[in-house]
């Protein structure tokens, strides 16, 4: 009886300590772009979206369809770096300002949070805002943005304000696994 105990309590210790080296990665799928040169993780049930004149990539969740992320590269000077074209907020507010509320779009942005990460020796600026749409929908977006070789790319994840609780630590994940080399 005592061995049956035993072997049991060991089988559960066991599952439980495996059960911690489960990786946060579970659920998501790698998307890399070695041409452009960037990568970040997405996840299982996104689908790539075709479009033509703007992002490099457009992927949308598959049954919440407003859920989506994309990629925008654009030019800057040769050897401007991100700290060069402003603080996280002035480049936020740049952002919202040009790409992600641009006048005469009918849509608003307020950055709500605008704060940086260091990631093998590159720097990001991870960003956040509440956009207000034309039909008065209320979205919110995260976005990561990186400079590198010459290039600033611009990683941006969005849902409804309604989904926005439910899917923020998912689109969390997106924008920090971001990255450019």
């Amino acid at each position: 009886m005592l061995k049956r105990i035993a072997s049991i309590l060991l089988v559960v210790l066991i599952a439980l300590s495996l059960s911690g080296c489960v990786l946060s990665t579970a659920g998501l799928k790698s998307f890399v772009d070695s041409v452009d040169g960037y990568e970040f993780l997405y996840p299982n049930g996104w689908l790539p979206v075709k479009v033509t004149d703007g992002p490099d990539i457009v992927l949308h969740d598959l049954i919440e369809t407003t859920e989506n992320a994309s990629v925008v590269i654009g030019s800057i000077a040769d050897g401007k770096t991100l700290a060069d074209l402003g603080t996280p907020g002035d480049v936020g507010y740049k952002l919202g300002k040009s790409a992600i509320a641009p006048p005469d779009s009918g849509r608003e942005a307020e950055l709500v949070n605008a704060g940086q990460q260091d990631y093998n020796g590159k720097t990001y600026y991870i960003l956040e805002y509440a956009v207000k749409l034309p039909n008065q929908q209320q979205r919110h977006n995260l976005a990561s943005v990186a400079v590198s070789r010459g290039k600033l790319f611009t990683f941006n994840a969005s849902t409804t304000e309604q989904r926005w609780q439910k899917a923020a630590p998912k689109l969390q994940q997106m924008v920090k696994s971001f990255t450019v080399y």
